[in-house]
């Protein structure tokens, strides 16, 4: 039985998990029980992924117990764990776009009909489950015309149709809208009053508190506490799982750059100029219309608004990974609209993309591969056209000393490290080379409190050091803590830009609806 009377459902008792010499998870407990939601919370290479690897069946532990309603079980394989009723659903999700919601839920599932399933049934069935749950799926919508949100739900679903009573959410708010994460939090209610144990993982500590009844804190693989969330708060818990008080700098910590410039009266010349973007998709969708955008140097310039109203358009146009339709794009007075990716990076460009597995990173390369990447035909990384590895594998080292990569040598695969060091890869890349603009997509996804701060400090010491910044965040505390100016963008238009001293919840929630009041425009004087 748990504290409250429940009976529980998954024990895991003295799981170990090595790696050769290293130690991921060290004689780890872990309990759910029937009704109960289970945050479990720590820094990016805490042991978080490897524990829920050895529940689903990924991972084998060296050690270790896990029982199943009292009863101890074997899990070698994913197969098997969900034969036992575990579910699990992944920060990135498992989904085969052109497909409809049925059909992805029908793959691999015998009982569905084999080789031919009958999606009438399994869409009855759908429909039901989501009916009881609150889930608000629909069984013949193609998977590329939902959004992230429904698509997180059919993951759910596909879970609950294979017998799932424990659901394991990895990072399930990460990419969500904030009305995305409070619908995600009553099917997550719903799912507890139902009888479901759920474990959730997430770097979110206030979520955590909010959706779950105990917190597991781990540290280096270990757990070092376990608490009632009733008796905790967030502030305790970032200083148990990074052993010490977490303080998250913002742009207050540091010379005023907007306000400095309004003041002033002599505004410098803007690093990067866009005039009149356009950018329509291979459907014909306009996704940009008449950006017009200018950032200083030593400023952080914010876009904020609700995920997919053009903000990876904008960073990707801006880093020349797409051609505008129409417009310009000027960098330091020079215009570089048809400039090539490489020829961007070597004007001074860094780029720090949305998506780290489609953009950022080539997961099959090591570590020491992808830290120069865009740069690795160049010396001092090679020469007459061939790569010296030393060289290569002495500058990893360095980038994984000064950004604190967790990871077990810099010839591992970088697809295996966690999503967090993951990023940290990425912006270690970027940020090394001293840029002179950097487009910042959602620098911090995935990201724990520790690693948070670490790179917000990262970022506002580019700043100081006067590089142009474009910080685009779908988190409002982000855009609010960092950016010397707002501009926030929906459907493809900047609807107003604002000064970080009227930047609020209050100003921005509005524009970020689609709405543009009067008394929140920003008066012509103070724009450039």
């Amino acid at each position: 039985m748990d504290p409250v009377g429940n009976s529980l459902l998954l024990e895991m008792q003295g799981i170990t998990v090595r790696y050769g010499s290293v130690v991921a998870n060290d004689q780890v407990n872990l309990a759910a029980a029937h009704g109960e939601v289970v945050a479990l919370v720590g820094e990016n290479g805490a042991g978080k992924t490897t524990l829920m690897k050895a529940l689903v069946g990924l991972v084998q532990p060296q050690s270790g117990t896990i029982r199943m309603a009292g009863r101890p079980v074997a899990i070698p394989s994913p197969v098997a764990a969900m034969q036992l009723g575990i579910g699990m659903v992944h920060q990135h999700f498992m989904l085969i776009p052109p497909l409809t919601v049925v059909q992805n839920v029908c793959i691999g599932l015998r009982r569905a009909g084999y080789p031919f399933p009958n999606l009438g049934a399994m869409a009855a069935e759908i429909r039901s489950l989501a009916d009881r749950y609150g889930l608000q799926v629909d069984p013949e919508a193609r998977v590329d015309q939902l959004s992230v949100g429904a698509q997180q739900r059919v993951e759910i679903v596909k879970a609950l149709v294979r017998g799932a009573d424990l659901l394991v959410l990895d990072e399930p708010s990460a990419v969500l809208t904030p009305q995305e994460t409070a619908g995600l939090f009553t099917v997550i209610r719903r799912l507890a009053e139902q009888g479901k144990a759920i474990i959730f993982i997430s770097h979110k500590l206030s979520e955590a508190v909010a959706i779950s009844r105990r917190v597991v804190v781990l540290r280096q693989g270990r757990v070092v506490a376990v608490r009632r969330t009733a008796e905790t708060n967030p502030e305790e818990l970032a200083h148990l799982m990074v052993g010490r008080e977490v303080h998250l700098p913002h742009v207050e910590d540091t010379a005023d750059a907007g306000d400095t410039v309004v003041a002033g009266g002599g505004a410098p010349q803007p690093l990067l100029r866009v005039k009149g973007l356009h950018y329509t998709d291979g459907r014909g969708v306009e996704r940009l219309r008449g950006i017009d955008l200018d950032i200083r140097p030593g400023e952080i310039h914010g876009i904020a608004g609700v995920d997919g109203n053009g903000q990876t358009e904008l960073a990707h146009v801006l880093a020349g990974l797409l051609v505008p339709a129409a417009g310009s794009v000027a960098l330091a007075g020079r215009e570089i609209t048809q400039a090539s990716p490489a020829q961007r990076i070597a004007a001074g460009v860094a780029h720090i993309p949305a998506d780290r597995h489609q953009v950022g990173l080539v997961l099959d390369l090591s570590l020491a591969d992808n830290t120069v990447l865009p740069v690795s035909n160049r010396a001092p990384f090679a020469r007459w056209g061939i790569v010296d590895a030393r060289q290569v594998g002495r500058y990893a080292r360095e980038l994984v000393t000064a950004y604190d990569i967790r990871c077990h040598s810099v010839q591992q695969q970088v697809g295996s490290l966690s999503g967090g060091n993951q990023q940290k890869v990425v912006l270690a890349r970027e940020l090394s080379r001293s840029p002179r603009l950097i487009l910042a997509n959602q620098p911090t996804r995935g990201l724990d409190v520790g690693a948070i701060a670490y790179i917000y400090a990262m970022l506002l010491e580019q700043r100081r050091r006067g590089s142009a910044i474009l910080l685009i965040s779908t988190e409002l505390e982000e855009i609010l803590a960092l950016a010397d100016r707002v501009s926030v963008l929906y459907e493809g238009r900047i609807m107003d830009t604002l000064p970080r001293r009227r930047a609020s919840r209050e100003t921005l929630g509005p524009l970020m609806a689609g709405s543009q009041p009067a008394a929140n425009r920003e008066p012509m004087v103070n724009r450039l």
